[in-house]
């Protein structure tokens, strides 16, 4: 896990995307929810959370971290009913799935009507680039990924009937370079078609 990488999607999901809203009480699902950072910060913020991963020894760092529910699950096929949540995040799961499509679907099924739903997922433009690393053994990952292009999470967003407020990207360039981190926020804060290629 890529420190800046994380603490930019923190700041994105929970600033620019959920910051104008008050998550006190709310019913927030942590979807994927990982090592619990994302679970954490909307404990912080006062939601009352669920935090959900097909892995055991990641729900138990989230209860580590929080005071959220912890369920053990897959995003493929939620256990919970329709509207369940105010607000569903899942960053970085959906494309470690077999089907993102159907990953997108139950999240916006669980997440209630005028609701919200935050998705973040890498995008497939990058996808080679990865792969490359994975090949020369200078990314640690071995795993599904399944990572979906910008023009396909808008249209499966869209076919679900549900209205996208924001869609953006991030890392406009690769993030592992540190040097390169003050570039990539200021990127990160230009409006416009970046977003197709982040």
């Amino acid at each position: 896990m890529n420190r800046y990488d994380l603490q930019r999607r923190l700041e994105t999901v929970f600033g620019e995307f959920l910051g104008q809203y008050d998550l006190s009480d709310l019913r927030l699902l942590d979807a994927g929810c990982g090592t619990g950072w994302f679970s954490l910060w909307a404990c912080e913020r006062g939601a009352r959370v669920t935090a959900v991963d097909i892995g055991p020894r990641l729900l138990a760092q989230v209860r580590r971290k929080c005071r959220a529910r912890t369920v053990l699950g897959d995003v493929l096929d939620l256990q919970f009913d329709d509207g369940a949540f105010d607000v569903v995040v899942s960053s970085e799961c959906i494309e470690h799935t077999r089907d993102p499509r159907r990953a997108v679907r139950e999240l916006i099924r669980v997440c209630r009507p005028g609701g919200l739903a935050v998705i973040t997922s890498n995008n497939r433009i990058w996808w080679w680039l990865c792969n490359l690393a994975n090949r020369l053994h200078l990314r640690p990952y071995e795993g599904i990924e399944n990572w979906p292009r910008w023009s396909q999470l808008r249209e499966w967003v869209e076919q679900e009937s549900a209205e996208i407020l924001d869609m953006r990207g991030l890392h406009l360039f690769p993030f592992q370079l540190s040097l390169l981190h003050p570039v990539l926020r200021f990127l990160d804060r230009l409006d416009g078609p970046s977003g197709r290629c982040a």
